[in-house]
């Protein structure tokens, strides 16, 4: 699916964003060059590894089993609805129905994953004349646990490249020298990440990022609502919000700097 508006170009493949272009530069990391085999997914209902705590984690109404990052990205989006300029994708979940681990066997010893709540998960993307709008909104029953992060990465074409969060200028090395903990900026709704040009990804909801790559030629840079490498996998759900009414929307914008 491709959406337009002005200079903005944005190709979506059943629910991922795999380009956004601006005046013809490709600020999405491609699918087969090297560093990661997508270009963006979502993190639900956990974030972080789980297996030194056996896949299992602690929910108010039982154990759940969880692969790395949850298992919203097991499922297939449907397409909801769309235009010239916006897309509407949902994926849908019921309580305790397993689903099958693509890690398994290789990566994973559990076959089958499932969370204890029933949830439904929409992703909209719209472009505006400022930019890429991208709209998270979780449903389901109230005091459902969870947590967000979305992971797109984003194509780098310099040797040099910086996020930056306010005063702090983050290199290229410094996310390098981390590792698969990816590198952690919290308390920030926005950064920018200075390349060829300065691509600004503002958040609403989500408070942090991480940063994670292993390569030299791309870069994720994930709004999280929590950074699970601060506690023991055992105890991930203490970094749980809930849902307080039927629903909640984050947002992610992503826009070039002129």
């Amino acid at each position: 699916m491709i959406l337009k508006l002005g200079a903005q170009k944005v190709e979506i493949d059943a629910g991922e964003l795999v380009s956004y272009q601006v005046d013809g530069h490709e600020y999405i990391h491609q699918k087969g060059s090297p560093g990661w085999r997508s270009s963006d997914t979502e993190m639900f209902p956990i974030i972080g590894p789980t297996a030194e705590a056996k896949f299992q984690v602690q929910t108010p109404r039982d154990v759940a089993i969880q692969d790395q990052h949850g298992l919203l990205r097991e499922l297939k989006y449907e397409l909801i609805s769309q235009t010239d300029i916006e897309a509407v994708y949902k994926k849908s979940y019921v309580a305790r129905t397993p689903i099958k681990n693509s890690k398994h066997p290789e990566k994973s010893n559990k076959q089958f994953l499932y969370w204890t709540y029933d949830f439904e998960f929409e992703k909209k993307f719209e472009l505006t004349n400022n930019g890429l709008e991208i709209s998270f909104i979780v449903s389901g029953e109230r005091d459902t646990p969870f947590m967000l992060g979305y992971h797109p990465a984003f194509n780098l074409v310099t040797k040099n490249p910086v996020v930056i969060a306010e005063e702090h200028s983050i290199s290229l090395a410094q996310v390098l020298a981390v590792g698969s903990r990816a590198f952690k900026v919290i308390g920030y709704e926005e950064v920018i990440l200075k390349d060829k040009n300065e691509l600004r990804i503002r958040t609403e909801g989500f408070g942090n990022f991480m940063l994670w790559t292993e390569v030299p030629n791309m870069i994720c840079i994930e709004p999280i609502t929590f950074y699970p490498y601060d506690v023991e996998q055992k105890h991930l759900h203490e970094g749980f919000q809930f849902l307080t009414e039927s629903s909640k929307t984050f947002k992610v914008f992503i826009s070039v700097n002129s």
